[in-house]
């Protein structure tokens, strides 16, 4: 189980040091009911990196084009013709720096799963802990390709209904035997732990 112990507060005047942590929450915009994670993450984790532990918290499995947008300003794989400049150049601590501040995700340009990033805390490190670490979340991550927000509620109604005419199609689609393997309310802070382990580390020594 993760350590939830309250870490002491940085004050918004002052510059975010190096060993400082960003709590923040990540919501799937559009999600009913809402599909969110709440991850602490070093400030000075570059944009590039975020992009790997939101996928890794979430569980996408990042098959697809993604970025930033920062103000006016989109941050991701660097392509001049998209205006989208370098998700490496950019730390979490340099464009959202202070309690409220935000940021939009977006994922698969195609099926434009857009989260919204609410910076709720900005703390020093606890000594001994290892980050990023997820504290706590809600439903599951929806199947990639299932069409966005809209289609992955239509996929949801599918399931739910043996007697509709695409339900074996899907569920063929899915890889599923059953309708009962998949449960969108399901989250497993376990697991979302575990995906983030390779990307761990201590930032102050116990």
């Amino acid at each position: 189980m993760a350590n939830t112990r309250r870490a002491k507060p940085i004050s918004q005047a002052r510059a975010v040091p190096a060993t400082a942590v960003h709590t923040i929450k990540v919501t799937l915009h559009g999600s009913r009911p809402p599909i969110w994670r709440r991850l602490e993450v070093p400030s000075s984790t570059p944009l590039q990196r975020l992009h790997h532990l939101i996928q890794a918290a979430f569980g996408w499995e990042d098959y697809h084009m993604w970025a930033f947008e920062a103000g006016r300003e989109r941050y991701g794989l660097a392509d001049r013709e998209l205006s989208i400049r370098s998700a490496a150049s950019k730390r979490l601590g340099d464009v959202a720096p202070i309690i409220g501040g935000r940021l939009g995700y977006t994922y698969d340009f195609g099926d434009n799963w857009e989260h919204d990033i609410l910076v709720e805390a900005v703390s020093e490190a606890q000594p001994g802990t290892a980050y990023p670490r997820c504290l706590t979340g809600r439903r599951a991550c929806p199947p990639e390709d299932c069409g966005g927000v809209w289609g992955y509620g239509y996929l949801v109604e599918i399931l739910a209904d043996p007697n509709h005419e695409e339900h074996e199609e899907r569920l063929e689609w899915l890889g599923l035997d059953s309708a009962g393997q998949f449960d969108p309310a399901a989250f497993d802070l376990a697991e979302a732990n575990k995906a983030l382990t390779d990307y761990q580390s201590v930032l102050i020594q116990g």
